[in-house]
């Protein structure tokens, strides 16, 4: 039924202003301002959107939003990291993270190497190596 359907996905952020210069200036997305509702849109070449909306009461997710795939996570987190974006550790028995905030994939039953940030709201994003 939705087969056709050109979904998308949203979450909320305490502040727009600073959503949108994180979304642009840090990770170099195309940004779409919509005054009237108050919300952001991104957009990746790839065709992804998200739309990202105020909320008073926000409160950051304590999953994955937003995932991007990456032909080079090293040097996607190093050029992140210069521009500011925070990365997250884990040191867990399930999840372990590196020195440059990594966790180290194999490709098959590991699963591929993933990095994970927050926007300025604090929901959690991450990069993936194809």
């Amino acid at each position: 039924m939705l087969q056709e359907s050109k979904g998308f996905s949203s979450f909320s952020v305490d502040d727009t202003d600073k959503a949108e210069h994180f979304y642009k200036e840090v990770l170099g997305l195309q940004v779409e301002k919509n005054e009237q509702m108050g919300n952001i849109l991104t957009v990746t070449t790839g065709g992804g959107k998200i739309i990202i909306y105020p909320k008073p009461n926000h409160q950051p997710a304590t999953f994955t939003v937003y995932n991007f795939p990456v032909k080079d996570i090293d040097e996607t987190v190093n050029t992140l990291k210069a521009k500011g974006a925070k990365f997250e550790s884990y040191d867990s028995e399930y999840l372990k993270t590196d020195e440059n905030n990594i966790s180290r994939g194999d490709g098959g039953e590991r699963g591929p190497s993933i990095a994970w940030f927050t926007d300025p709201a604090g929901n959690i994003l991450s990069v993936i190596e194809e």
